[in-house]
């Protein structure tokens, strides 16, 4: 954060009974409470540089000029709805909710739009977990959807949340836009800030407890019941990975012998990994984002037992890159890097849909073993056989 920011805080100390009294809260016998935070500067820590409070439209608004993030002061929400508009200008503006206290973890919700959208451009707006503050934006790509904007003019986001679940609208009150079965930040209860592009934001209301009937409970996912996921892994310690380095895989005519391959010794240690909800493997909960635009790395494990001889297909998804062994022997190499050629459908995010890759399988124990590199938002890989028939996978990646 800027100096202007930490400069706000012990201002606001001062002045915290007399904002939080003004802030607007309705409540009546048999009716919710409801919060309007006004746009006003003393109601929100920000960088004075990135933002500046207006009138646009006829209301108080405040406009996002450098996309630096504005912080709600004294606002903890857990479940109910929150709702605010926005007039877009470009980039992806958005809003954070059930930030942690050390403001690495939430839930962002955001649009995107560089100056052309259609309803049926399904990247419109998305959901994304932050995670030490990393956004996974490309690991959640089944959390993106279209809406009808309005260029120019306000746009009103209805944000219901419940536990672990949450449906977003955008325009339409009646029909929601975005249906997230699983939040996936894991807190509970949190601040909000806005942030992202140059835009103008207006009206931000929250009403506490009124989730609309939604279940608290994780929602239903077709994944739930596919027994094709390899779920269970087991995963190595991160290393640093210097640009420009390789795996060295097994190559043939290497003298019958794999010693010049960097594939993992009996030293690696190993622990459990499971997939979660959607399948993915997800590394960047476990290790946190890179650092100082550094290269990591980090190998998994499982185990697949066949009944017979027998090949099957594997859809894949990655990122960024991945080195593909099975029983020892050099199936898949690979890179997934976004916005360069070699990026997969669609657009370099991690999905089932990046790579199909024959697996040869003997009879009896079957070995896959995997080496992923990270330098690019998420870390994870989610993997699928095309059937089960004579498969048996592991339970706890051995």
């Amino acid at each position: 954060m800027k100096r202007t920011i930490q400069k706000a805080i012990p201002l606001f100390a001062g002045l915290s009974l007399f904002a939080l009294s003004a802030i607007s809260q309705e409540t009546s016998s048999g009716t919710a409470e409801v919060i309007r935070i006004p746009m006003q500067p003393q109601y929100w820590e920000y960088d004075t540089a990135g933002a500046e409070f207006i009138m646009n439209r006829g209301v108080e608004a405040v406009r996002i000029k450098t996309g630096a993030p504005l912080f709600a002061r004294g606002q903890q929400f857990s479940n109910g709805t929150i709702e605010y508009d926005i007039e877009l200008g470009e980039g992806f503006p958005g809003i954070c909710f059930r930030l942690s206290a050390d403001r690495k973890n939430g839930e962002n919700f955001y649009l995107r739009y560089f100056g052309s959208t259609s309803p049926e451009g399904r990247t419109t707006l998305q959901y994304a977990a932050m995670l030490d503050s990393m956004s996974l934006w490309d690991l959640t790509d089944e959390y993106q959807a279209g809406a009808k904007l309005n260029i120019p003019g306000w746009n009103h986001v209805k944000l219901v949340v419940s536990g672990k679940q949450m449906k977003a609208y955008v325009n339409d009150m009646d029909r929601p836009a975005l249906i997230v079965p699983e939040l996936e930040a894991g807190t509970t209860k949190g601040g909000i800030f806005f942030f992202g592009g140059r835009v103008t934001m207006a009206n931000l209301v929250i009403r506490p407890g009124a989730v609309e009937n939604l279940d608290p409970a994780p929602g239903y996912t077709s994944v739930y019941n596919d027994t094709r996921y390899l779920r269970s892994w087991l995963v190595s310690p991160a290393t640093d990975f210097a640009y420009g380095k390789d795996v060295v895989p097994v190559l043939p005519y290497m003298g019958a012998t794999t010693a010049r391959a960097d594939l993992p010794d009996s030293t690696l240690k190993w622990r459990p990994v499971k997939a979660e909800a959607r399948g993915i493997v997800n590394l960047t909960r476990i290790y946190g984002r890179v650092v100082n635009n550094g290269r990591r790395l980090a190998w998994l494990k499982t185990t697949i037992y066949s009944d017979r001889p027998q090949e099957r297909m594997l859809h894949l998804g990655f990122s960024d890159e991945i080195w593909m062994f099975v029983n020892g022997q050099t199936m898949y190499i690979d890179k997934n890097h976004f916005g360069s050629p070699a990026q997969k459908f669609p657009k370099g995010r991690c999905t089932i849909e990046n790579a199909v890759i024959k697996l040869p399988l003997k009879q009896g124990k079957n070995e896959i073993l995997i080496a992923l590199a990270n330098y690019f938002y998420g870390w994870g890989m989610i993997a699928r056989l095309d059937d089960t028939e004579g498969i048996h996978l592991s339970a706890d990646g051995q």
